[in-house]
């Protein structure tokens, strides 16, 4: 009797599920039970090990559990049962469904993001957010891959897969195609504008509503062109114009893993114009490569190039492929089923792509090498570190010195240095690698590094030793937490970004959007008083306007990636030879550049009335300049 109490208790136990969330590790029932299919009988059944087999895991004891009569005593359970395929049952009982019991895995946060946990019939379920059903509604079991019939095919794609999980899609989709246009939900922060300006963002809104970051880049430049389109109006045709990508090419990219297996990825290129010259601009390979982003990329880089005294188009684009956990050899063939496609676009006359974030000097080596192979001609027209089909051994550096040096003039003219300053860097690759680097030669006082799992903090500041042993963590693609071992008064700090950590110059290197409205107020508590945007957009609308009412000047990236910008397009000509360029005339040529930038952005505000103490002046001398330059090209061309 006191087994079959302590049965009983068990049943009860694993029946109260009440949390909507649940923890990890925590066990939960995935499969059907007790409720959900009328072959169970009314009496409740529970799994205990079977004894007599220790080696068997799955095998186990199912009982109906006895219920209590009127007197309180549980009714007797009959003796006589029978043993059937490792599981023991009452005679004359059909037989019963087992009753699985998993648990959520830590490792299932991350791969089940279209998931959440609720109560259904007093059992905890796994739900699709889109179809509002679980269980193996879903296809088999897409809860993991064990008894899956095709072992390498993830639950995600089992999930995405499924016939009820593509039409709930289409019937989402239809809904919204329905809807009203003045219902469908603004995806970006939309500003106050003049009536001019907001009517050119309003047909923006109505032509991609759901295009945000190319939205959001939009928005910013057209604020700043308020006092240009008011002076002239013929400049409002213009950027309409100009705000209509010349050329946006999608396509499939279809790959085979080291398995056999195929797989199929989107490929983005955007050409936004060509009206100063022939396009330049990155390949991105992340998982978060959308049109919206690979159109805001290219109308960026459009900017950056016109804002620089050589004159080219600008263009971005990319793919969803995640190289990260990919081997060399399905790299080299998903880049080479990318440039397939992308050659027929590409040359010296017409566009010439550059790295990215997730793009190195491996992927390009792949890239050109299948561009050569197809168009059949060696055209050094992919720009990169590789010295051989590029002509630069100093690119990878150029950027990031580039944007040190734009900091230093910009503390020049606040009778400011760099030296002494503590600096927050966020990202730890190439760029904020070489901006650490930099900084420790200018004598400031880099404090951080970050990563996607949080950031890296040495109070005492990072100097040439740490620095080597941080580049070799990262060579190695190891955690930033390996720097502990060498440096354990350092912290590693989970799940947190590094801009709420005292500091006087902030570096944002990582992505766009990485900076909120919240980690805004962070930086202006922190001390901070400039930032120099490393990253395309790295503050929200949002983050933008607060750190401009404190004050904080804000330089765009627009103008502080103008090292990067000259070099890349200096080593296009071929009366440059960058192989005999010594360290001293390279940083000189990086700084020229940048502080022609500068002066042609604070000349340009000036211009239309926004002197040089307004935070904002960079921001909106930067997008004012670079138009202007666009504008008169596009006037002697004609409309085309």
């Amino acid at each position: 009797m006191d087994e079959l109490n302590l049965l009983r208790q068990q049943h009860q136990q694993q029946h109260q599920h009440h949390l909507v969330v649940r923890g990890l590790g925590e066990e939960i029932d995935l499969e059907i039970g007790p409720g959900d299919d009328p072959s169970f009988p009314s009496a409740a059944l529970v799994g205990v090990t079977s004894g007599h087999d220790p080696t068997d895991d799955h095998k186990s004891l199912l009982i109906p559990c006895s219920q209590p009569t009127a007197d309180g005593q549980p009714q007797p359970t009959p003796p006589q049962v029978e043993e059937h395929e490792g599981l023991l049952r009452l005679p004359g009982q059909t037989k019963k469904k087992k009753k699985v019991v998993k648990k959520w895995r830590e490792e299932w946060a991350d791969t089940y993001k279209w998931a959440y946990v609720a109560v259904h019939d007093n059992t905890s379920r796994i739900f699709c957010t889109v179809c509002k059903e679980y269980g193996r509604k879903h296809r088999r079991n897409p809860y993991g891959n064990e008894g899956s019939r095709n072992m390498q095919m993830s639950a995600l794609e089992e999930h995405n897969n499924s016939l009820l999980h593509k039409e709930a899609l289409r019937l989402q989709t239809a809904s919204k195609e329905n809807a009203q246009p003045l219902e469908i939900e603004r995806p970006v922060y939309v500003k106050a504008l003049s009536k001019t300006a907001a009517s050119i963002l309003e047909s923006i809104l109505k032509r991609d509503p759901h295009e945000a970051e190319f939205i959001q880049s939009i928005q910013e430049v057209v604020h700043s062109l308020e006092p240009v389109l008011v002076k002239n109006s013929q400049h409002v045709q213009i950027l309409e114009r100009l705000l209509e990508p010349e050329r946006c090419f999608i396509f499939r990219v279809p790959w085979v893993d080291d398995r056999g297996e195929a797989h199929v990825n989107r490929g983005f290129r955007v050409q936004f114009s060509q009206a100063l010259g022939p396009c330049r601009g990155g390949l991105r390979f992340h998982p978060s490569m959308t049109l919206s982003v690979a159109k805001f990329l290219a109308f960026e880089q459009t900017l950056k190039n016109a804002l620089s005294q050589y004159k080219l188009g600008g263009a971005a684009g990319g793919s969803d492929f995640d190289p990260k956990g990919k081997s060399e050899s399905e790299i080299m063939r998903f880049c080479q089923s990318f440039m397939d496609e992308l050659y027929r676009y590409l040359g010296p006359d017409q566009d010439f792509p550059a790295e990215d974030v997730g793009v190195g000097p491996r992927e390009m080596g792949y890239l050109f090498g299948q561009y050569r192979r197809l168009s059949g001609h060696f055209q050094g027209n992919f720009t990169g570190p590789k010295i051989f089909w590029s002509g630069s051994s100093f690119r990878t550096e150029a950027t990031g010195y580039g944007l040190v040096f734009f900091a230093r003039v910009v503390l020049a003219d606040m009778n400011k240095e760099l030296k002494g300053l503590r600096c927050v860097i966020s990202g730890s690759g190439k760029i904020a690698m070489h901006v650490l680097e930099k900084l420790l030669s200018c004598e400031a006082i880099p404090v951080t590094v970050s990563d996607s799992k949080g950031y890296l903090l040495d109070t005492e500041g990072f100097d040439y030793m740490k620095y080597s042993v941080l580049r070799n963590i990262k060579a190695q693609q190891r955690s930033l937490k390996e720097y502990l071992k060498s440096y354990p008064n350092a912290k590693y700090i989970d799940n947190a970004k590094p801009w709420s950590e005292k500091c006087d110059v902030a570096f944002p290197c990582a992505s766009q959007n990485e900076i909120d409205r919240a980690e805004a107020l962070a930086i202006i508590n922190s001390g901070c008083r400039v930032l120099i945007e490393c990253s395309n957009m790295p503050c929200t609308a949002q983050a933008v306007d607060i750190l401009r009412t404190a004050k904080v000047v804000v330089a765009p990236a627009k103008a502080t990636a103008a090292g990067g910008v000259a070099v890349g397009e200096l080593e296009l000509n071929p009366e440059f030879s960058l192989m005999q360029w010594s360290v001293e005339d390279f940083e000189n040529k990086i700084q020229d550049a940048v502080k022609q930038t500068y002066d042609r952005s604070i000349k340009a505000a000036q211009d239309y009335g926004i002197m040089k103490e307004n935070p904002e002046s960079l921001v909106h001398g930067a997008n004012i300049c670079a138009f202007l330059n666009i504008a008169q090209a596009m006037t002697d061309q004609g409309c085309v």
